[in-house]
């Protein structure tokens, strides 16, 4: 793949490019697709957290044309949530059926952290006197037992009102069956508070389980007006600009979704920060001929974890944010604070941490120069070696070995070590870190990461993986082009979904396929009618149909693809069996009952073609070397030569051996003795680990 490290000097005046950006806690990733040539550029810029727009404007700035000349524009965003992690959404209320109002705070009354005594439920976005109650009933299967009793909604509404609520969950018992209770709510609501942003649980989420129903309303309210606002300026920004193409923003599920139903859905972009990276590798896993992948996306705040099964992203039907569910079909990714910006402490025993704190965009590392001066993840690895300053990250940000040394110098005193092995000792704990996070998806689920070649992306990931990959096992290391803005990447990949459910609970063989059916088509006209207004023809969509399928008694289901038509109920018993016996290791006798019918809806986006790297040729002459860097390897050999090189350099086929370090615009990779670099036909870095 081709990049960029300097915008142009001259701005073409006509062309449609294709621009995504991913704003992260410490970088805002851009990358620009040219369809004329099919080059790829990437570009970072410094993430904004006091004005998120501005931070996004930046990108539009670094790439080489005008706003106004980009067709599609795909934006990944963590504002939703951070608004959560910091408490710092809207003022909620929750309008529940009378007799349910503790639905929400009661959850599901379970604790999940046995052992550990300083354990303390994260802090609620609501408290009990923001719940409310409206005399109203339905049944299960949608019938009426007591009619809605408007003049009891309007006193709540009244009261909202009064109250200064900013938004509103309503979610009334068994609403996916039957939700006229919930428009009417908001009838009343429009007319006595139509100040106050409404959400409604069936809007979200057509199946059963109240709590889940009722967190997924909570927290898309909680965040709507905060994303509501953010759009509004960043869709004038643009406008001024002169954008006139499509606005997409990733969602959680892997795909995208319009700015205009982002607005009236913001809970589906809460977990879709990293889900563009995971979109990016399934491409990438197509297109290497490597259909199982581990992928690692470290950033400046965070580690993402996920995995490519079969040349597929592993989808969850429901996500957790804090133990709040979320009722919306999710990437299965694993989060854990090991950023570029995380901090390292001593614990109450003494023990050197690292994270989850960070440091953030502001002030950030020590090394960057912006006022910090707690060490960092990004300090340690500059004062090892696996950093240098001699490279500007992203361009323009050069690494201070002097500010680096400076931040670690207290802790390294406290601890009675010197600085590169302090250094060391904050990689080396990251590095478990991490490695506790690959092993939570796939030793902990019955996989062995042996089976597995890992996908690194994202500032920081080529600076663990290999070690990462020497402590489990893993073979062999794949390091994408543009790997620092792999994610943004992903999102210029992602079609348009819409994601529709219908809780069906019936023995298999007691399902009527024809009523199914019936209902399959309905989810489908509507989806139809969406991606129409989202300017996606016939042509141009996908209809997928799945169901929820369990044995009798179980908790939870499975989610079985089905095809177009009325089900074959033997078809559907062979295909969970085989399924259920792939993820849990048997099967059983008991009979099978369906829960949920899905539909998953895509409008198709042109998908750039990946571009050839050229080979090297005997004119070419041979790979040439930076330098060398002295590398921190342990107290023994605390200046190990690492043969510098320049991955922009690289051809197709080139070969490195390690040690050595490769820096690119966007990321540095680290390869140890024994490790075996091998340039591939787009561009990405394979490394076959050596045997320690």
């Amino acid at each position: 793949m081709s990049t960029s490290q300097t915008s142009g000097s001259t701005r073409p005046s006509s062309r449609s490019a294709r621009v995504a950006i991913d704003v992260g806690g410490t970088f805002t990733d851009v990358v620009e697709l040219l369809p004329e040539t099919g080059a790829l550029r990437f570009e970072k810029v410094p993430t904004t957290p006091d004005a998120p727009t501005r931070g996004v404007m930046a990108g539009f700035a670094a790439t080489s044309g005008e706003v106004s000349a980009v067709r599609t524009f795909t934006h990944g965003t963590t504002l939703g949530l951070n608004a959560l992690l910091t408490r710092t959404g809207a003022r909620t209320a929750v309008v529940s059926t009378r007799g349910f109002r503790d639905v929400y705070l009661l959850g599901r009354t379970d604790r999940r952290v046995n052992f550990d005594i300083t354990y303390r439920k994260p802090t609620a976005l609501l408290e009990r006197c923001d719940t409310f109650e409206v005399t109203e009933r339905s049944w299960h299967d949608g019938s009426v037992v007591t009619p809605f009793d408007r003049e009891d909604a309007a006193r709540v509404a009244r009261t909202v009102a009064e109250r200064g609520y900013d938004a509103v969950a309503v979610c009334f018992l068994h609403s996916y069956a039957n939700p006229a209770h919930e428009l009417a709510m908001r009838e009343v609501l429009a007319e006595l508070a139509p100040e106050v942003t409404v959400t409604l649980s069936h809007e979200l989420s057509r199946e059963y389980r109240e709590f889940e129903r009722t967190s997924t309303a909570v927290l898309d309210a909680y965040v709507k007006p905060v994303v509501r606002r953010y759009l509004g300026a960043l869709e004038g920004e643009l406008e001024s600009s002169g954008f006139g193409g499509r606005f997409l923003m990733t969602r959680s599920g892997g795909g995208a979704m319009s700015a205009t139903a982002a607005r009236e859905q913001p809970v589906s972009l809460i977990l879709s920060g990293p889900a563009g990276g995971v979109v990016g590798a399934v491409a990438l896993a197509e297109a290497l001929g490597m259909p199982d992948l581990i992928t690692i996306d470290m950033g400046g705040t965070s580690l993402d974890a996920s995995l490519v099964l079969d040349g597929e992203p592993v989808l969850h039907q429901g996500a957790e944010f804090e133990g709040m569910p979320i009722n919306t079909p999710s990437l299965y990714i694993h989060t854990i604070g090991a950023g570029g910006g995380s901090l390292g402490w001593l614990d109450a025993a003494g023990a050197l941490q690292v994270g989850p704190a960070s440091a953030g965009a502001v002030p950030g590392p020590a090394s960057y120069g912006r006022g910090g001066d707690r060490p960092t993840f990004t300090d340690a690895a500059l004062a090892i070696g696996y950093l240098g300053t001699e490279a500007p990250l992203g361009g323009t940000l050069r690494l201070d070995a002097e500010l680096a040394h400076k931040a670690l110098q207290p802790l390294a005193e406290q601890l009675g070590l010197s600085v590169p092995a302090l250094a060391r000792g904050m990689v080396a704990i990251s590095t478990t870190k991490i490695m506790g996070a690959v092993r939570a998806i796939t030793v902990e689920v019955g996989r062995d990461p042996k089976d597995f070649a890992m996908l690194s992306f994202g500032g920081g990931g080529g600076l663990v993986a290999v070690d990462v990959a020497v402590e489990l096992g893993i073979p062999t290391v794949v390091v994408p082009p543009g790997q620092g803005a792999f994610c943004a990447f992903g999102m210029l990949l992602a079609d348009v979904q819409h994601d529709a459910s219908r809780t069906v609970v019936a023995a298999l063989d007691d399902l009527d396929p024809a009523e199914a059916d019936a209902q399959w088509r309905v989810m489908e006209d509507d989806a139809r009618a969406a991606l129409a207004e989202e300017g996606f023809g016939e042509g141009s969509t996908v209809m997928a149909r799945s169901l929820d399928v369990r044995y009798s008694g179980q908790e939870h289901s499975v989610t079985l693809a089905v095809g177009a038509g009325p089900l074959d109920a033997a078809r559907v018993a062979a295909d969970f069996a085989a399924l259920h016996e792939r993820q849990y290791g048997h099967t059983m006798t008991d009979p099978v009952e369906v829960t949920t019918l899905r539909l998953r809806a895509t409008g198709l986006v042109d998908k750039p073609e990946l571009p050839r790297l050229r080979e090297r040729a005997a004119a070419d002459g041979p790979l040439q070397r930076d330098g060398e860097r002295a590398v921190h390897v342990s107290e023994e050999a605390p200046a190990v030569p690492y043969a510098l090189y320049t991955r922009e350099a690289m051809l197709a086929g080139d070969e490195v051996a390690g040690p050595a370090v490769v820096t690119e615009h966007t990321a540095t990779t680290v390869l140890h003795a024994g490790d075996v670099l091998r340039v591939g036909s787009l561009g990405e870095l394979v490394i076959t680990v050596g045997q320690r």
